[in-house]
């Protein structure tokens, strides 16, 4: 029997390594960005065409790379961080694995220009599914260019399952974010099809984050900040006022590198206990810096999962690092162990300046043993009011008391058997509100409990989803047209959304960088605030994106619906209980919502009677 175990080829052990390092092009984006800090780079741009699905192209101003170096980068396992397996607890560095550009060369039509600072010429090299095709010299200016172009070209599989283009940008923002934040010393750029989203130039973190996030940052940032022996901890949390509903903002980085970590999430949700709604998530922008050798980074493809030596300490320390923060900016209350005993609080000065004794007003003729009739005082409006509203909780309270001890003394009392049908012929449309919450309501089997929330969420989606297809939203335009700032990312999101936006009865119209004018809003939204309401559109969006496999017009409409939905704990009138029942049940889906969630429970009488054993 001939041998059957053998050496993969190159280009098959290239595209093996390549389903771990890239998985999508922000995949190729992060390496690529990594790569360019590593060489020491204060300007890095990034240039991306149909969301790096046509062309990825990062070029930067770094040490650049000698003849040798850049043929050698393009070979697995070839890295210039690591010399000896000691070296993997003192890293500092981004990418060290060596396997980045074999990997991407291996799916991908790659063309490298370098040049290294003081060299004459450079050197160009192109790449194409890990074969070599041209190495010359090459005019080209210091640093390093790479480009790639058609990526998984020779693995349709692999793009077929690559999502929207909508989709695949948000993830290059992410990853372009996750790099350029913790860097606020590098210059970065980001052009989208010719489009510039982001431009960053060299500052400070909070400056950074203006940039990225816009300037109304400027005033919701808290600073944190706290040094140990074990860790130093440097950054910004959010105010609890300005809390999403999603979990967008959330970044901790180690050493500057975008990590992961459920167990020190906890450590910040834990320090704003209290001060956040429940169904509300803190945004952060966490620095930590420990020692590389009390880490180990090398336990996931996409380094983005650390293990800590003392996790515990850490937990302790951002956690208390927060609180405190939030307790020295007027965020949370705290007690002032600096202040001395003997300062206290004077009062304000008097407006004309002279600070005047007290007087002391005595009554001489008054005595205290003196028995006297006391004039009668007519009593007021509010205190007849008040004095009827006392006796009639105590009369009410003393009739409960009293039914309840008839009820000891008589357990096994008549039940009128005419009740239930009395109420099935009067009341059969009577609605009752439980908790604000969920709508009880009476059928012939039973009743039926209504989830309010959920019912009006899928009478809205199905409600947009009909204007979408009739292209008939009515506007309501606004008195006076409010601006909107967005982020880079989200403006990208709107300008690409925007065809959409308007067909649901939005009118917007950009207005500058990163801000549009909102002139009007669905007419049947008239009670909302139009840039609460575009902020909420976007945010439900984004999540919907990473969570759903959806059309732009089903995803808005989900957004949207959920957005504009009475929520849990508003009180309904009988008339608007009845409605929303008689718009459930008109609608072509009416037992679940948009996500799936059920709207509708019913209880049968036979339940209740086996509840009570009859």
């Amino acid at each position: 029997m001939s041998d059957i175990i053998q050496l993969l080829p190159d280009s098959v052990a290239n595209q093996i390594a390549a389903g771990e390092v890239v998985q999508r092009p922000a995949s190729a984006v992060k390496e690529l960005m990594e790569n360019a800090l590593d060489a020491g780079s204060s300007q890095v741009k990034l240039i991306v065409k149909d969301a790096g699905k046509t062309l990825i192209q990062v070029i930067d101003n770094g040490c650049g790379m000698s003849e040798t170096d850049a043929r050698m980068s393009f070979e697995r396992h070839a890295t210039s961080k690591i010399r000896k397996a000691e070296d993997l607890f003192a890293i500092l560095t981004m990418g060290f694995r060596g396997e980045a550009l074999a990997s991407i060369a291996a799916i991908a039509q790659v063309e490298l220009k370098t040049k290294r600072i003081g060299d004459e010429v450079g050197v160009k090299i192109d790449m194409e599914g890990s074969e070599l095709k041209t190495h010359e010299a090459s005019s080209c200016p210091e640093g390093t260019s790479i480009s790639v172009r058609n990526l998984f070209y020779n693995v349709p599989a692999r793009r077929n399952f690559l999502k929207t283009d909508s989709v695949e940008l948000r993830h290059i923002i992410d990853e372009f974010q996750r790099v350029a934040i913790p860097n606020p010393q590098v210059a970065f750029s980001f052009h989208q099809n010719n489009t510039e989203v982001f431009n960053l130039p060299v500052g400070n973190l909070k400056q950074r984050l203006m940039g990225i996030f816009g300037n109304s940052y400027n005033t919701r940032l808290v600073p944190v900040e706290e040094n140990t022996d074990i860790v130093k901890i440097k950054g910004y949390v959010i105010k609890p006022d300005f809390a999403k509903k999603t979990r967008g903002e959330q970044f901790f980085f180690l050493n500057k590198r975008f990590i992961k970590s459920a167990y020190l999430h906890h450590a910040v949700q834990s320090a704003f206990e209290q001060l956040l709604p429940s169904d509300s998530f803190a945004s952060y922008f966490l620095m930590l810096d420990v020692d590389p050798k009390s880490i180990d980074i090398n336990i996931h493809p996409t380094k983005t999962e650390v293990k800590f030596e003392d996790e515990k300490a850490i937990y302790a320390f951002l956690r208390s690092a927060i609180k405190k923060s939030l307790g020295q900016f007027n965020i949370a209350p705290s007690l002032d162990f600096n202040q001395e005993a003997h300062m206290y609080n004077m009062p304000l000065k008097p407006v004309d300046g002279i600070y005047k004794q007290p007087t002391i007003k005595v009554d001489p003729n008054y005595n205290p043993f003196k028995t006297e009739t006391m004039p009668s005082v007519k009593p007021s409006e509010r205190q007849l009011h008040n004095n009827a509203n006392w006796e009639k909780m105590y009369s009410r309270h003393a009739d409960n008391q009293l039914e309840f001890e008839i009820k000891k003394e008589e357990p096994q009392q008549t039940i009128n058997t005419d009740w239930d049908n009395d109420l099935h012929e009067s009341n059969l449309k009577s609605s009752y509100q439980l908790h604000n919450k969920y709508i009880l309501t009476h059928i012939k089997t039973g009743f039926m409990v209504i989830d309010q929330q959920g019912a009006h969420e899928r009478i809205l989606y199905e409600r947009i989803l009909d204007a979408f297809e009739k292209n008939k939203s009515a506007t309501q335009q606004e008195l006076f047209p409010k601006t909107i700032e967005l982020s880079g990312s989200d403006f990208a999101l709107v300008k690409e959304l925007q065809t959409e936006i308007r067909s649901m009865g939005f009118d917007i119209s950009e207005f500058g960088k990163n801000t549009f004018v909102i002139h009007g809003i669905p007419a049947d939204t008239i009670n909302f605030d139009s840039v609460t309401l575009l902020e909420g559109l976007i945010e439900n969006y984004k999540q919907n994106l990473l969570e759903l496999k959806s059309d732009k017009r089903e995803n808005l409409a989900r957004s949207m619906a959920r957005n504009m939905s009475i929520k849990s704990g508003k009180a309904l009138t009988q008339e608007e209980m009845n409605n929303l029942i008689d718009e459930l049940f008109a609608c072509s889906m009416p037992y679940s919502t948009p996500s799936g969630k059920p709207t509708i429970t019913t209880f049968s009488s036979e339940d209740l009677d086996k509840r009570f054993k009859k």
